[in-house]
């Protein structure tokens, strides 16, 4: 029974600061989960950091971290959180070990961000599992840890306990991630919107890795891409985005890779499938309807593509995800 006061009755988060800490990777946890709230405000979690000894740590920034706790924080945390750490401060990693595996074994969820997936691995969390890391370090990653199954092209990986995401804004996706798997689509939205950034990008989704801005000139497929969006349960083939972008189908698929780095068919079919998601969520509408109403035709088409996209038929993502707040 954990008897920390400070962590609270909510949901309890610690947030492992290590020496060489990435200070954007530190701030994302406490940024997104906190603004995770239900209709009424309350909040869902709390969120506390330490690290290993208590005492402060030098951020890969180049100020210092007071943290609130030491390693003794993680004995009463649903979830542990490994901020990424600088390159060069890898092979330092204090050890830690212990007190992940210890935190695993009493079923904590544990996740890392960026680089912090060193440090799931180094403590063997992540043996023969699938996950994670920035791009720049997968190399090193893979030579060091060639018993995890790295993927470095991906957001995110969600392997159940443990979860692993990319470099910096990779954090922010697997932490709303997080928050829709505990409260669904519209408490996720709320935090994002709070956060001011995208609701939602799929863990699958390539990494973008040393990709040039594009020049974009006057004309963007921005405003094609909302108008989709508000008339997904119509046709929406290449030919009428060009059309109402008033581009060239070739000039308008170049210029919307450009910009989401996805093909208009990857993005649109990607937006049906979270539209779908959200209103099995939150609403009672037959799966034919929702498949309607996303523009996926019928609910065998819907059946097909939500479980290609999370591996659940309607149904039971209905009965997994729907929440009554």
């Amino acid at each position: 029974m954990c008897k920390n006061p400070a962590m609270g009755t909510r949901h309890r988060i610690a947030v492992l600061a290590l020496p060489g800490v990435v200070a954007f990777d530190l701030g994302v946890p406490a940024q997104v989960f906190s603004a995770a709230r239900d209709a009424h405000g309350r909040r869902h979690y709390e969120v506390h950091t330490c690290t290993p000894d208590g005492g402060p740590v030098r951020s890969a920034a180049g100020f210092s971290v007071l943290p609130e706790h030491d390693l003794t924080l993680l004995a009463c945390a649903d979830t542990v959180i490994v901020p990424g750490i600088h390159r060069d401060a890898i092979p330092g990693v204090p050890d830690v070990s212990d007190a992940l595996r210890t935190a695993y074994a009493r079923g904590a969820r544990i996740m890392s961000i960026c680089t912090g997936a060193f440090v799931l691995a180094a403590a063997g969390l992540l043996d023969d599992r699938p996950a994670t890391t920035h791009w720049a370090s997968a190399e090193l990653f893979a030579r060091r840890y060639p018993q995890v199954k790295l993927d470095p092209d991906v957001l995110f990986v969600d392997d159940g306990p443990v979860l692993t995401s990319a470099g910096v804004a990779a954090g922010i996706d697997l932490c709303l991630h997080v928050v829709r798997r505990d409260h669904g689509s519209e408490v996720a939205n709320r935090a994002a919107r709070k956060c001011v950034v995208p609701a939602w990008r799929d863990g699958g989704q390539s990494q973008f890795i040393e990709r040039p801005l594009p020049v974009l000139g006057d004309a963007t497929t921005g405003p094609t891409r909302a108008w989709a969006l508000e008339h997904l349960d119509q046709p929406l083939d290449l030919t009428r985005l060009a059309g109402y972008a008033r581009m060239s189908v070739r000039t308008f698929t170049r210029r919307f890779r450009e910009e989401t780095g996805l093909s208009p068919g990857r993005w649109l079919l990607r937006e049906r499938i979270e539209h779908a998601r959200r209103l099995l969520e939150s609403t009672e509408l037959p799966i034919d309807r929702v498949a309607a109403q996303c523009g996926l035709g019928s609910g065998a088409s819907l059946r097909q593509h939500l479980h290609a996209s999370v591996g659940v038929s309607p149904a039971a993502y209905r009965r997994t995800f729907r929440t009554t707040s």
